[in-house]
């Protein structure tokens, strides 16, 4: 992309902040330049973000119901997903879907609550609460 081709239409879920993208500059080099963002960034992030929303209430019913622990809705919440976490707390992703059972999460030592509380900003008892 050109350095006067990149979009400044807008997006307000940069909050008015700018971004930095690379772009190539008159003679020919790459430099920063920096983007109010463009429509089309604007529209796919918010449908991430509804997506995370459904997401998260989905598992909240599904808590509710007994199905999944609160775990899961905390994860959704956090806009995370299972590698992500996994990442985060440094377990395995099929250990962590183990433990959105709700019957193993409850049995849960108090060491592991707390690696996936600091990974998501949330106490241990935030995180045994249904939100």
């Amino acid at each position: 992309m050109n350095e006067q081709d990149v979009p400044q239409e807008g997006n307000i879920t940069l909050g008015g902040h700018r971004k930095a993208l690379y772009a190539r500059g008159e003679d020919g080099k790459l430099r920063m330049v920096q983007s109010s963002g463009w429509k089309v960034e604007e529209i796919v992030n918010q449908q991430a973000v509804e997506d995370l929303v459904r997401l998260a209430e989905d598992a909240r019913a599904r808590c509710i119901a007994g199905l999944t622990s609160p775990l899961e809705v905390h994860m959704h919440r956090a806009r995370l997903d299972v590698p992500m976490l996994a990442q985060a707390t440094g377990l395995w992703q099929w250990r962590i879907r183990r433990h959105f059972r709700p019957e193993i999460f409850a049995r849960l030592s108090p060491a592991l609550l707390e690696r996936y509380g600091e990974a998501m900003g949330l106490s241990i008892e935030q995180l045994k609460a249904v939100p």
